[in-house]
């Protein structure tokens, strides 16, 4: 995994990684204990200056002994049903794939949600880097991929993604700000429908399509902050493109 101030939250998610034979933690320079904490739970700390969320989660992977690897963010935390799903996998030899992907369940202001764009949240993060990787340019929104099967296994990933709604408005700005910028790289540009249109299908598919408004209150708020996130990056796009400040210099 990869780290930069996790003090809070690093116990828990290495603690649900006990089974694993090796644990591997690349800090981006921590001020607080997280590097500590996680060298008396048993993990190998590195110490790497953040060059990017994909290059930094690959360098990670190349540090590993085994050519299996488990990949998490400090944020998450297997389950016991995961970790059994896991452990029968390996046990089998991992015959028959190069990865694996089960559902992330993500905590949202003390309750899990399970409707709407937040669930299922599949995830590959369990594969034989001899067969893929953090592969790509993109550095933000990265996803690992592999050459050949992919199997899903039961069990959920807890994740716990937000210490606050403060927390969460800055992190989508950021994600806004980085997908905008890496979207006008590679030739793409915003229209009045990516403006208008974009955000309000966002919020409908999610919270009425996809039954979030099933999550109470709670799936209300997140489909409202995931649409402001669509409407961020499709206004970002559109000053960039236009030549445009979209950030203090």
């Amino acid at each position: 995994m990869i780290t930069l101030e996790e003090a809070d939250r690093i116990g828990e998610c290495l603690r649900s990684l006990a089974f694993c034979e090796e644990i591997i933690v690349v800090d981006s320079g921590s001020a607080d204990a997280t590097c500590r904490i996680a060298e008396s739970l048993g993990a190998r700390v590195l110490v790497r200056a953040f060059d990017g969320y994909r290059s930094q989660k690959d360098f990670a992977v190349q540090q590993a002994l085994h050519d299996w690897v488990l990949c998490l963010d400090a944020d998450e935390r297997v389950d016991q049903a995961l970790r059994a799903s896991i452990l029968a996998a390996r046990d089998g030899g991992f015959a028959g794939a190069a990865g694996y992907r089960f559902n992330r369940l993500s905590d949202y202001f003390g309750r899990f949600l399970r409707h709407g764009n937040a669930y299922p949240d599949r995830v590959l993060r369990l594969f034989d880097r001899r067969r893929g990787g953090w592969r790509g340019s993109r550095q933000i929104h990265e996803a690992a991929s592999v050459d050949g099967p992919v199997r899903t296994l039961a069990g959920h990933l807890l994740h716990f993604p937000y210490r606050s709604l403060e927390q969460q408005l800055a992190k989508t700005q950021r994600y806004a700000l980085m997908m905008a910028q890496h979207e006008f790289a590679r030739g793409k540009r915003a229209s009045w429908a990516k403006l208008v249109v974009s955000p309000a299908w966002r919020f409908w598919r999610g919270y009425v399509f996809r039954l979030g408004f099933l999550d109470g209150w709670r799936g209300l708020v997140y489909a409202y902050v995931r649409a402001n996130y669509v409407r961020q990056k499709a206004i970002m796009l559109w000053l960039l493109q236009h030549g445009q400040p979209v950030r203090d210099p």
